[in-house]
C-alpha cells in the first residue's frame, strides 16, 4: 500500500544503520545527563537528514511526508530525543515555508541547506497558554520598520540552542485569533533573553527552554505573511507536527516491543522461556496489533499530506497522534511489566522509553484536545 522508490529505500536503510551504530549507543548517556545530542546533530547534518522536508531550492533533500514519518519512526525506535531534534527542525521551518515571503525564505531557509548544522524552533507555548493558545500574553507593537515584542515562552524545544526560531505574538488582541502574528527571531536580537532549561521526566536528550522577550526588536521584514495571519500559520504547522509526533510514538512503541520480545525469548522461569507462557503471548500480540494499527494510520495521514488533501490529512494526523501516543504509553508500560524488575532498571532501555512515551501524549496538543479536534471535524460541529 505504501510503496517506496529506490531513493526512499536507500534513505531509510541509511537511517536504520545510523540509528543502530551512531544513535542507540549514546541514548542512555543523553538521558542520564540531559545532554543536547551534539553528535547526533553532526551525524544528521553530514547525512542530509537534519531537514528532510526542506525543498531542493534551499539546499534540502525535499523528501515526502511519508518518508519523513518513516525516518522519525526509525530514529524514535532507539532514541526519542534524537527524533525530537528532527521534529523541532521541521516545526521551525514549516511556518516560514508555508507563510513567508520569498525574501524571508531565501534569508532563513537557505541557512538550513546542505550539511548545515543550524538549528531552529517553534515558540508558541506560554505559561498561561498551552492548549488554549489564544490566551497568550506576548504582544508585538510596530514602531516604524521594527516590531517590539514583550512576553515569555516556555517549554520551547531547541529554545536556547536555536540559531533562529518562529515566535507568535498578538499584534491586535481585540481580534483574538485574527490578531496573532508570526515572526522570525534570530539569536542575538536585542531584547531576547533566556530563562531556564527544563529538567524533564523524559526525552531528556533534548533542550526545552524558557524564552524571555523584553522590548525585543524584530525587523518588520521578519513578519511571516501579513499581520493577523499567525494563528492560521500556527494551526497549519501543528496539524503537520501531530503527524511527526505520531511517527515518533510508533517508533518508541516498536523499540519497546523489540526489547520485550528479545527478553521474553531468553528469560527462563518455571524451566522454560517466559515467551512460552500464554499471558506473555497475549500481551505481545496486543502490543503488536496496536503498533501496526498506529503505524497504518500514521502512514495514511502522511500520504494524505503528500497528496495535498490537507483537511482530511489534519483529521487523520490528530487521530494518529492520540492513537499512536496512547499506544506508546501502553506498550512501553507492558514492556516494563514483561521484563519485571529488570525492566524497571536503567540497565535496560524500556524504562527510558516509558518516560519518553509520556511526552507524546502531551506535546503538539494533548490527547484530550486531539480527540476534540477529530470529533468536531467528524461530526461537523
Amino acid at each position: 500500500m505504501f510503496d517506496l522508490n529506490e531513493e526512499q529505500q536507500m534513505i531509510l536503510e541509511t537511517v536504520r544503520k545510523i540509528a543502530e551504530k551512531e544513535i542507540a549507543p549514546r541514548a542512555a548517556e543523553l538521558d542520564e545527563h540531559g545532554h543536547f545530542p551534539k553528535h547526533t546533530l553532526k551525524v544528521f547534518s553530514e547525512n542530509g537528514i537534519l531537514n528532510p522536508l526542506l525543498p531542493a531550492d534551499f539546499g534540502g533533500v525535499e523528501q515526502s511526508f511519508l518518508t519523513f514519518a518513516m525516518i522519525l519512526e526509525e530514529i524514535g525506535r532507539v532514541c526519542a530525543s534524537s527524533a525530537l531534534l528532527l521534529i523541532a527542525q521541521a516545526d521551525g521551518t514549516l511556518p516560514i515555508l508555508h507563510g513567508g515571503s520569498q525574501q524571508l525564505k531565501d534569508k532563513y531557509l537557505n541557512r538550513l541547506g546542505g550539511d548545515s548544522q543550524a538549528l531552529t524552533a517553534l515558540a508558541a507555548t506560554e505559561p498561561f497558554a498551552g492548549s488554549d493558545i489564544l490566551s497568550m500574553r506576548t504582544r508585538a507593537v510596530r514602531h516604524g520598520e521594527t516590531f517590539v515584542l514583550n512576553g515569555r515562552k516556555c517549554f520551547i524545544t531547541n529554545g536556547s540552542v536555536a540559531d533562529f526560531f518562529v515566535a507568535y505574538a498578538y499584534t491586535d488582541p481585540e481580534k483574538k485569533a485574527r490578531g496573532i502574528s508570526a515572526f522570525v527571531v534570530e539569536k542575538g536580537f536585542k531584547g531576547l533573553a533566556y530563562g531556564k532549561n527544563e529538567n524533564k521526566m523524559g526525552m531528556r536528550g533534548s533542550i526545552n527552554s524558557e524564552l524571555i522577550f523584553e522590548d525585543m526588536e524584530v525587523p518588520a521584514e521578519n513578519l511571516i505573511g501579513e499581520q493577523g495571519e499567525g494563528f492560521a500559520n500556527l494551526m497549519t504547522t501543528l496539524g503537520m507536527s501531530r503527524l511527526f509526533c505520531a511517527a515518533q510514538a510508533v517508533g518508541i512503541a516498536q523499540g519497546a516491543l523489540d526489547h520485550a520480545v528479545a527478553y521474553a525469548r531468553e528469560r527462563v522461569q518455571f524451566r522454560k522461556p517466559i515467551a512460552a507462557l500464554a499471558p506473555i503471548q497475549f500481551m505481545v500480540a496486543d502490543m503488536a496489533a496496536a503498533i501496526e494499527s498506529s503505524r497504518l494510520l500514521t502512514y495514511t495521514a502522511a500520504e494524505l499530506f503528500d497528496r495535498d488533501r490537507k483537511q482530511e490529512a489534519r483529521v487523520k494526523a490528530a487521530l494518529a497522534k492520540f492513537l499512536a501516543s496512547d499506544t506508546a504509553m501502553k506498550v512501553t508500560t507492558d514492556a516494563v511489566q514483561i521484563m519485571g524488575g529488570y525492566g524497571y532498571m536503567k540497565d535496560f532501555p524500556v524504562e527510558r522509553m516509558m518516560r519518553d512515551a509520556k511526552l507524546t501524549q502531551i506535546y503538539t496538543g494533548t490527547n484530550q484536545i486531539m480527540r476534540l479536534v477529530a470529533g468536531r471535524s467528524i461530526l461537523k460541529v
